[in-house]
């Protein structure tokens, strides 16, 4: 006769549990320790080339006190909003497209075409963007070649691209939008078609059925596009430093300076918790007016 402990391990719930716990391991290992290990250092005092594990709240104090900060975390906001409204506003007519405008059998062919970005690094495509709005780039070069640049052209001077918040914001745009436009595309999949003919069987508009239909259930798929986009945004260390040249830092950029140039880890590790508690608290105001959104419209 089976015991009980022997009972619940042939159960369902503990095969359950044992699938999930190798990934569960590895998420906790790779993704929770770190975390708490930031957190940690936070409380630390800094020495010279060391780390004093005494508890202090100086580090948070002088993060919030600097105005350095400040400037760096609101700049950083400013370009991640910019880039995930420029991003999602291109992506959902894309993925639209991708759902209502194309028959079945050509969709994965589309769908392919926008995963290629994946194929190559996330560094080479900020270098190629570099080459591309380079002073001796591509789009100066045809400038040129078409006279617009030059002696006797509309402008005497190659344009000024690089390190800029503009320049920025379109490599980041660039690179993070097939994260867009898979989310909203698989949100308007599960949409009922035959819900869009009733809306339009009743005397409804294709644009006011696209409005008090479409969208309502496409929303979790730009709320997710949204996230997605703009968390690792503000959170981005190579494009401020590539293509900004270093002159337009971003949050990520500054914990990299306390981390490693300055070597000051529990200041670092502040910086990059006050961040981390930033984007939090802006994400639950997006996803609570999200809902109060869709609460309206229902």
């Amino acid at each position: 006769m089976a015991t009980k402990g022997e009972s619940w391990l042939r159960s369902e719930s503990a095969q359950g549990y044992a699938l999930i716990s190798p990934p569960a391991i590895y998420a906790l290992l790779l993704l929770a320790a770190p975390l708490a290990t930031i957190l940690a250092y936070s409380f630390f005092k800094d020495g010279y080339l060391t780390v004093i594990h005494e508890f202090t709240l100086q580090n948070y104090v002088a993060t919030w006190s600097d105005p350095i900060f400040r400037v760096i975390l609101i700049r950083s906001l400013i370009v991640a909003g910019l880039v995930t409204l420029v991003t999602v506003g291109l992506a959902f007519p894309i993925a639209y497209y991708l759902s209502f405008g194309l028959a079945p059998n050509q969709k994965a062919r589309w769908i392919f075409l926008i995963t290629i970005p994946f194929w190559t690094s996330y560094l080479i495509r900020v270098f190629l963007w570099k080459v591309i709005l380079g002073y001796n780039g591509v789009i100066n070069s045809a400038l040129e070649g078409i006279g617009i640049i030059g002696p006797n052209g509309l402008i005497a001077d190659p344009l000024q691209m690089l390190n800029s918040v503009g320049a920025i914001a379109l490599t980041l745009a660039h690179a993070y939008a097939p994260f867009a436009i898979l989310p909203i595309f698989v949100s308007l999949e599960k949409i009922d078609r035959s819900l869009l003919e009733a809306g339009q069987d009743l005397g409804e508009s294709r644009w006011r059925t696209f409005l008090r239909v479409t969208l309502p259930l496409a929303m979790p798929g730009v709320v997710a596009a949204t996230l997605i986009v703009f968390i690792p945004t503000v959170g981005d260390y190579v494009t401020p430093e590539l293509i900004g040249g270093g002159k337009m830092p971003m949050v990520a950029n500054l914990i990299q300076a306390q981390m490693l140039p300055l070597d000051n880890r529990p200041m670092g590790s502040a910086i990059a918790v006050s961040s981390l508690l930033v984007v939090a608290a802006l994400s639950l105001v997006f996803l609570w007016l999200n809902r109060r959104f869709l609460r309206v419209g229902k």
